[in-house]
């Protein structure tokens, strides 16, 4: 007797939890694409931010070439005779 009464609420309770389930199963799918996303941006930013550096980097030592060449042209420069 007590079976059938509670057998409809145990029923009710599986299937709530089963939904409950599907539900959690389905956010955590999507969770893990946008995270999974999330790390891909990452990475591509982490690329060019490395790609930035090394073109800071290699600029740099452009305009330190630059500045010992011209510090190198004014010292042997004849001050005294005209350039043209």
């Amino acid at each position: 007797m007590i079976r059938r009464l509670l057998r409809p609420h145990i029923d009710a309770y599986r299937a709530a939890l089963a939904e409950c389930r599907a539900d959690l199963a389905q956010m955590n799918f999507r969770h893990q694409c946008a995270l999974a996303d999330l790390h891909r941006e990452l990475d591509e930013t982490r690329a060019a931010f490395e790609e930035l550096k090394a073109a800071v980097r290699h600029r740099v030592a452009a305009e330190r070439e630059l500045t010992n060449l011209r510090t190198l042209r004014d010292a042997e420069r004849d001050f005294g005779t005209p350039l043209n």
